[in-house]
């Protein structure tokens, strides 16, 4: 029986993990490397540690209602979208109210993760550490794995000729940025328009002589403010939406997602994206447009080579007098520290159960937390990975037999390697996800059941956001503050703005109320007459 549980790292997976172990009654210890909590999310001035953080001016993709761990929101007058020193303060605050500092030895280093030798009987997991070069061996029931995806720099110099051995000027990975300092009066080319490559594009432009932006990508960009002013992931991400997508041809659907975003501004004519293009990604990004635009960021092509000065691109053009190429060409994942049978067969978390459990394993004691990409937040991901995986340690989840765990796998998992700076074959759909694992931790709330007990409560949880707390409605952890979390969200998304009061004569209109009430049983309906004849991929009843 699984009691003792080791926790690797102290950032937002780990810190979720040590509480979610607390809950079920198992004795967790967790080893942070460095010397305090946060993660990615502690921002320090120095690059020199090796450990990733965030940089300076970040700023949260995600709101805080829709970013929350389930059962503590943040307060109310935190803003929407967070700086790295609200989000580090609300894990503070976290780890204080639940108590989970006392479990967590600091500047302890895991050196390696093995197998006892009774394992496929055991299940148990030698752990040796090292604290002040004094190293100790460890030996726990189960291990769970917080280190996240942002570990190792992904730098693909081989694929740019010249950069290694002609290229003159500083090359750096965005991972080594902490703020437009070092770059001012400079021309720089940043290489990469992921999230990152965007607001270091956008805040380098303010202050470099020319900032180009190298993309091979069809990329599609829009605000973090939607309808109404309101963040654009609480309005986009419902059940209501989930349903649509699910009934609706995908390509009816893209058709309407691309009209969409091409309300704001015609990518095409940016040079972003083309609506005949069936890849691309999204980023999170209000002030690109205006600065392609203005002409303080120019969007440029592949690079195709680069020779001492400059860059020669894909279309044969060059743009002359580079001094600075910014990689922000994202991060590998890598676990040196688990015993190379474990490790060699985690390529991405494709090779593991529902993206946690290795299937190989004799025993399930060992869990990958916050080994994910989601259209939501990696956050709530997080916590609801280790809801369900503390409830399997804890005897009361069940698991499938390793066979059918492994032909899962197997059957999720594309036959080529993914290279690894295609980071969009990992993401997975924020409510797909949350729904399926919260069905195997048996946390998943009920719309139907809901229709007939709260028809309030059902309303919100089917037209309104998806928010973390609908997952501590019914099941393990039920939270009794769940309900009052859900109907009062939008009160605390708007409480911030509350600093200026002037008159407003709108109201609420209970026609649309009365409305939404008589459309959810039609659409609950339709969604179960459609799953009689599933599409291939995914059904929001998963």
């Amino acid at each position: 029986m699984v009691r003792r549980v080791a926790v690797i790292g102290a950032g937002a997976g780990g810190l979720v993990s040590v509480k979610c172990c607390l809950d079920e009654g198992l004795e967790p210890t967790c080893f942070e490397s460095s010397e305090d909590i946060g993660g990615v999310w502690r921002y320090t001035d120095s690059t020199d540690s090796g450990r990733v953080s965030v940089y300076r001016s970040v700023i949260t993709n995600t709101s805080k209602e829709m970013s929350c761990f389930s059962d503590f929101p943040f307060p109310e007058d935190f803003p929407s979208y967070l700086s790295h020193s609200l989000v580090l303060e609300y894990f503070r605050m976290y780890a204080r109210h639940f108590n989970l500092l006392q479990h967590i030895r600091f500047q302890t280093t895991v050196l390696s993760v093995r197998k006892c030798p009774d394992f496929s009987s055991s299940g148990q997991w030698e752990v040796v550490t090292e604290t002040d070069g004094v190293r100790e061996s460890h030996v726990f029931d189960a291990v769970m794995v917080c280190t996240g995806h942002y570990q190792e720099p992904y730098l693909p110099l081989a694929s740019f000729p010249g950069i290694e051995n002609r290229f003159q000027g500083q090359k750096l990975h965005s991972r080594e940025y902490r703020d437009v300092q070092a770059f001012r009066g400079k021309r720089v080319l940043v290489v990469g328009i992921g999230n990152t490559g965007g607001d270091l594009s956008v805040e380098l432009s303010r202050v470099a002589a020319k900032v180009f932006l190298s993309t091979r990508s069809n990329t599609w960009v829009i605000s973090r403010v939607s309808h109404h002013g309101f963040p654009f992931d609480m309005v986009s991400t419902t059940r209501c939406n989930h349903l649509l997508e699910w009934l609706l041809p995908s390509a009816l659907i893209r058709k309407i997602k691309f009209r969409k975003f091409n309300s704001w501004f015609n990518h095409t004519n940016y040079g972003l994206a083309s609506s005949k293009s069936s890849k691309f990604k999204m980023i999170i990004n209000e002030e690109l447009p205006f600065c392609l635009l203005s002409g303080t960021v120019v969007l440029k092509p592949n690079v195709k080579e680069f020779t001492e000065s400059s860059a020669i691109f894909e279309d044969g053009t060059t743009e002359e007098n580079i001094d600075v190429v910014l990689f922000a060409t994202g991060y590998n994942f890598s676990f040196p520290f688990l015993e190379e049978s474990v490790r060699s067969a985690i390529d991405d978390n494709r090779s593991l159960y529902n993206c946690v459990f290795p299937p190989q394993l004799e025993k399930p004691t060992l869990a990958i937390i916050g080994l994910i990409q989601l259209t939501g937040s990696i956050m709530v991901g997080s916590e609801m990975q280790a809801r369900w995986v503390t409830g399997v340690f804890a005897g009361w989840n069940k698991l499938p037999p390793p066979s059918r765990m492994m032909a899962e796998v197997l059957k999720r998992k594309p036959p080529a390697k993914r290279n690894p700076h295609e980071r969009e074959n990992l993401k997975m759909s924020f409510i797909s996800y949350m729904d399926k694992i919260a069905a195997c931790a048996g946390v998943k709330p009920s719309v139907w059941r809901l229709l007939l007990t709260d028809p309030q409560l059902a309303l919100a949880i089917f037209f309104g956001p998806c928010s973390p707390y609908q997952y501590r409605l019914v099941g393990q952890g039920r939270w009794s503050g769940a309900r009052a979390a859900i109907l009062s969200q939008w009160q605390r998304t708007l409480q911030p703005l509350r600093t200026r009061l002037v008159g407003d004569n709108s109201n609420s209109s209970c026609g649309w109320c009365w409305m939404c009430l008589l459309a959810l049983p039609a659409a609950l309906t339709a969604g179960f007459l459609f799953s009689k004849y599933p599409q291939p991929g995914w059904s929001p009843w998963a």
